[in-house]
């Protein structure tokens, strides 16, 4: 029986070729579209799940009220693990762990640039990455032990067996290989490619051991059955136990099940993070699928009288609805997996520009049994949504009627078919709006003046002797021309780097709860960044040796600190007064869709980064060519890496820049796959009323007037959906703009230029068939009269 289903639904199939093309071709690209969209959503839900104790891990977290709203921050200090480990019996370990960072590492002749983060010991038995060689509970235990990746192994020792092998960290300490581990996976958020012991930090002195130091991360595993509730409230008040400012945090534990999805914080709970790009992928998937499964049913109902004839005789010869629901699913399941074969096609060429786009490097893995089990539970999912309409549409047909003639066909004002239009092109237009205020609100964003000059801006980060020749260095950049200015800071001007709180100013001591942007500099600041001083000088040690308990302080922290005068007032941070000497125009520094926070520089003369601003008038190659020449003279062990300011400021929109391509590439999409429907429905309605065309056509009626009466239904379709779209897709985009405090307002022109592309696309669909049916010699319709 089944069988036979499929030979009909075959021989169907290839007697309309057209339909069938449409048919295919649509839901072929909603499969294929879906495909790769859910792979993104699996690889996301996928990170940091495989650790086998991920039920009892979590990461440490600080909350604390700023400046009138509860703050959370997951950088704690060096002490809190050991607290921990003393006082709450339900915690089986908790380890400490630095920020990665590039760090030299050399091999006889090799040395490379590798990135590296210190440890406790336990992290090796805590996360579930395999170590291939040495044992997990001892690789970490000694100050010179160091743990290596696969990869790094390669790089490093080749072909050589690397346990037991001596690497020297920044020419100077040397670590013995105690343990080899298997390549972290993509799906992690851990990036390193060795680790350190925490007593290489000990060594070095820089634990930072007060309790007012936020600079490392901590991570906690709980023991079997311990609750995390009774865990939170021992913890939550250990800093402001063992600290004197009154400001200290409330420590909370968060599970490493939401690390990546629920990271995002308002407040003081979570309120979302990745998990809003998955649920945005999600509707995506769904919409553009449920468009392609609405267009089979457009069309397979849309040819319904055709189909009536073969319903009322299958029903005349004893055939069942049940049978004909069958009958018509089975065809609905073959296209569909006729489909899918070419969705699958389609996904493979796609999946690399898809990867390009979102930033991953997933693949379709054809060996997983569970890849199978879920492409054959898509496929008959879509199948049998989008054949559900016209199965038990055609089998309602009464065969006394279809074999009188008497179906006829649906007028009625509102019909299934074209509330299903409506639907697709809502959608479209909805989603034609969406990318236009998204980028517009990216635009916005990157038109917003960054306070700075980014103009022939480069910085690098000040590695082993770049520290003592720094002022070699910067002298020599200059005489060469190369460089017209270079200053030092402790962040790059295009990351925010680090920030505090508990500063004093002008007897005001309440001022706990106002956290500060911080950067260190020594000899410039305002003027080589091309920074705007509002007020006094900037800072120079080499002409003001005072300088190093002197600051800039921006607009925004003069605001807040109420100096009328500012040059001359005192700053106090941790028993040290620094006197304001320059206060400096707001600029951006972190998210260009945020409000600017009060900031402070203060004078140091040791700091991590140059910034050399080029020599414009020489070529780009030349200048870099000579920094590199000058670097590699007196760091001659370090590669010279460097960074173009306005790249990394670029790096600022990537998300929203990512968005935003969804937006229009998902555009695009649905409006190709409702196009499609919408050609084949006009395809139908000019067959259909071929003979009134060729009455019309005698009666003396134009083909301009026979396009726009045959358009004009459709048009109307249109333009309701228009109706339809306005009001949701205003609504998303609010809510959508109000996560960002610099954002645009959105303008009415939007949604009439939306309507009116819609219309144009709609009508540009339907003119190939209104027009040639409009054109088509009226004798050969009306032949057979």
């Amino acid at each position: 029986m089944f069988s036979n289903y499929i030979k009909l639904a075959w021989r169907n199939l290839w007697r309309n070729k057209v339909f069938s093309f449409i048919n295919i071709f649509g839901l072929a690209l909603g499969l294929a579209s879906t495909i790769i969209i859910l792979l993104s959503v699996a690889d996301e839900l996928s990170i940091d799940q495989f650790h086998a104790k991920k039920d009892r891990l979590f990461k440490l977290y600080n909350r604390a009220m700023w400046t009138g709203k509860i703050e959370c921050w997951a950088t704690t200090t060096s002490l809190d693990a050991p607290e921990m480990m003393q006082k709450v019996p339900e915690i089986k370990d908790a380890i400490r762990m630095t920020w990665g960072r590039p760090r030299l590492v050399s091999y006889k002749e090799k040395a490379l640039q590798i990135e590296g983060q210190e440890s406790d010991p336990a992290f090796l038995t805590m996360f579930s990455f395999p170590m291939l060689k040495g044992d997990p509970n001892t690789a970490l235990n000694d100050v010179n032990d160091i743990v290596i990746t696969e990869s790094f192994a390669k790089k490093i020792f080749g072909t050589e067996d690397p346990m037991g092998k001596v690497v020297k960290i920044e020419n100077k300490d040397n670590f013995i290989v105690t343990g080899v581990m298997k390549d972290l996976p993509e799906n992690t958020s851990f990036y390193f490619e060795y680790l350190l012991p925490w007593k290489y930090v000990v060594a070095n002195h820089q634990e930072c051991p007060y309790w007012g130091c936020n600079s490392f991360q901590t991570y906690v595993e709980l023991k079997p059955g311990a609750d995390v509730a009774i865990v939170n409230g021992k913890i939550k008040n250990m800093v402001k136990s063992n600290s004197d400012d009154p400001a200290s945090p409330e420590l909370f534990l968060h599970p490493i099940t939401k690390w990546h999805l629920y990271s995002k914080f308002e407040n003081g709970v979570v309120a979302g993070g990745r998990i809003e790009y998955v649920r945005l992928v999600t509707i995506i998937a769904l919409f553009i699928l449920l468009i392609a499964c609405i267009n089979f049913m457009n069309l397979s109902t849309a040819r319904s009288e055709k189909r009536a004839r073969e319903v009322g005789i299958r029903k005349v010869v004893g055939a069942g609805r049940y049978d004909l629901v069958l009958q018509f699913l089975s065809e609905s399941i073959l296209i569909t997996a006729i489909a899918f074969v070419f969705a699958l096609l389609l996904a493979n060429l796609l999946l690399p520009l898809f990867n390009d786009l979102v930033g991953k490097k997933m693949v379709i893995d054809y060996s997983q049994p569970g890849y199978w089990l879920a492409a054959i539970l898509i496929t008959l999912v879509t199948g049998l949504i989008a054949g559900s309409y016209p199965a038990f549409y055609l089998s309602s047909f009464q065969p006394v009627k279809v074999l009188k003639r008497q179906l006829g066909a649906t007028r009625g004002t509102v019909t299934p078919r074209k509330v299903l239009v409506v639907f697709q092109f809502a959608i479209s237009i909805s989603l034609i709006i969406c990318t236009i205020i998204i980028e517009q609100q990216l635009r916005h964003a990157q038109e917003r003046p960054s306070g700075y000059s980014r103009e022939d801006l480069v910085f690098s980060k000040m590695t082993h002797d770049i520290y003592a020749n720094y002022d070699n260095i910067k002298n020599e950049l200059l005489a060469s021309g190369a460089a017209l200015n270079v200053c030092k800071t402790s962040s790059p001007i295009t990351s925010n780097g680090s920030n505090s709180w508990g500063l004093t100013w002008g007897g005001k001591q309440n001022t706990n709860n106002i956290v500060f942007d911080m950067i260190w500099a020594g000899d410039g600041f305002a003027d080589p960044l091309k920074i705007p001083l509002l007020a006094g000088r900037d800072l120079n040690i080499a002409q003001f040796p005072s300088d190093t308990s002197a600051c800039l302080i921006n607009e925004t922290s003069m605001k807040i600190m109420e100096f009328k005068d500012p040059i001359g007032q005192i700053i106090e941070k941790d028993s040290v007064f620094y006197h304001v000497v320059g206060v400096f125009k707001d600029f951006i520094w972190g998210s260009p869709y945020a409000v600017t926070e009060p900031m402070v520089i203060m004078g140091d003369p040791n700091e991590s980064f140059i910034n050399v601003r080029l020599n414009k008038n020489h070529p780009m190659t030349d200048n870099l060519k000579s920094m590199e020449r000058i670097f590699k003279k007196y760091n001659p062990a370090y590669p010279f890496v460097y960074k173009f300011a306005d790249e990394a400021y670029a790096q600022k929109f990537k998300a929203e820049q990512v968005t935003g391509k969804l937006a229009t590439v998902s555009s695009l999409l649905v409006i190709i796959i409702s196009c499609l429907g919408l050609f084949g429905l006009a395809a139908f309605t000019a067959e259909q009323r071929t003979k009134e065309i060729g009455v019309r056509r005698v009666l003396g009626a134009s083909v301009l007037g026979l396009t726009v009466l045959l358009s004009k239904d459709f048009l109307k379709l249109v333009g309701i959906a228009a109706l339809v779209a306005f009001p949701i897709s205003w609504w998303a985009m609010h809510s959508w703009l109000q996560t960002y405090n610099y954002r645009i307002s959105i303008n009415l022109w939007v949604f009439l230029l939306s309507g009116i592309v819609a219309v144009i696309i709609a009508l540009i669909t339907v003119s190939f068939q209104t027009i040639s049916a409009a054109m088509a010699n009226p004798v050969k319709s009306l032949r057979s009269e």
